[in-house]
This record gives C-alpha cells, structure tokens and sequence, in this order.
C-alpha cells in the first residue's frame, strides 16, 4: 500500500473535499433550526414548570430525534428524485444506461453525504445548548442552566454565521451577530407566549 501523495491537502485525505456547497447549505440550515428549536424548547421547558435538567434533556432529545430524522429523510428523497433525473437527462442524451457507472456511483456518494451533513446540522445545533442541564441540580439551578443554554445556543448561531460569511468574504463577526440575534429574538418571545 503507497502513501497518499504530500498534495493532496488534509480536507482531501479525511474526506471534507466530498462536502460540497450544498451539505454545507443543508448543515448549516438545519443547524440553524435545531439551534432555535434548542431555544424554544429550553426556554418553554423552564417556563411551563419543568421540575429539573433531565426532564428538558429527554424533551429535547425528543425534538432532536425528530429534526435529525426530518434532515436525513427529507434530504434523501430530495437529492434521489434530483440524482435519478440528471441520470434520466444523461442517459438520454448519451444513449446509454449509465447503471453501475461512475457517473451514478459519483451522484449516489453526493446524496449520501447531503442527507448526512442535513441530520448533523440540527442535532449538533439541538443538543448543544442542552448540554448545561446535565449541570442542572450540581452546579446550575434550572434557571441558570437555561440563561446558559440560551448563551450557547446563540454562540452556535454565532459561530454558523462567522464560517458562512467566512466562505462569502464577509465580515465574519457581523454576520455572527446578525445569526446570533435570531436566537435572542426566539428567546424573547419565547417569554412572552401565554402559558
């Protein structure tokens, strides 16, 4: 067995260079419901009377179950009606059945890992800002459990928003903030939903 070549750059050797625009699209989207999902459901546990961290934990993992589950499925029958037509396309342009080729095998890799990036981006966005309450009762009251998972839910909305404008040549720290925001905003309201 050879060595990979000293060129091929590290993102290559573990497989990065396979997420293309649209996984990171799809991660960072989803990433960015299952972040404000954490908030409204943290927010809301606290609020209705939740008696302690382990109860909002398995309420969020409910959630997270649901929005990972959503990511992959609906991504994977997305990008297969969308693979099957450009084969469709190619095939008939080409006059040949492209089965097994590949150009198939190539399409097939690409869905795979979008569905993927669509399910990590929401439970990494959820189960981040639900980490304090495992802190719950030992080191955080529940109160301070969810300021703090309210904190790092916005940080993870922070750090979306620093990569994506890192990706477009903006400036990296506006852009944190704009997606930041979006969870304070969820936060608030939140507060003020009768109930």
């Amino acid at each position: 067995m050879g060595a990979k070549p000293d060129s091929e750059s590290l993102s290559e050797r573990i497989g990065l260079d396979k997420i293309g625009p649209i996984a990171r699209r799809y991660f960072v989207s989803n990433g960015f419901d299952g972040a404000l999902t954490g908030v409204g459901v943290t927010v809301g546990a606290y609020l209705s009377g939740v008696p302690d961290g382990l109860t909002v934990i398995k309420i969020g993992l409910g959630g997270a179950v649901g929005l990972t589950t959503s990511g992959v499925w609906s991504v994977w029958e997305i990008e297969r009606a969308e693979m099957r037509a450009e084969i469709h396309d190619i095939e008939d342009a080409m006059l040949t059945d492209l089965s097994g080729t590949q150009i198939e095998r190539d399409k097939t890799s690409t869905q795979v890992v979008n569905a993927l990036m669509s399910g990590l981006g929401p439970l990494c966005g959820l189960v981040s800002p639900l980490t304090p309450f495992l802190f719950e009762g030992a080191l955080l009251s529940l109160f301070e459990a969810t300021v703090l998972s309210v904190a790092v839910a916005v940080g993870v909305l922070f750090a979306f928003g620093a990569y994506m404008a890192s990706i477009s040549r903006q400036r990296w720290y506006i852009a944190g903030i704009r997606m930041g925001l979006a969870g304070l905003v969820v936060a608030i309201i939140s507060i003020f939903l009768p109930g």
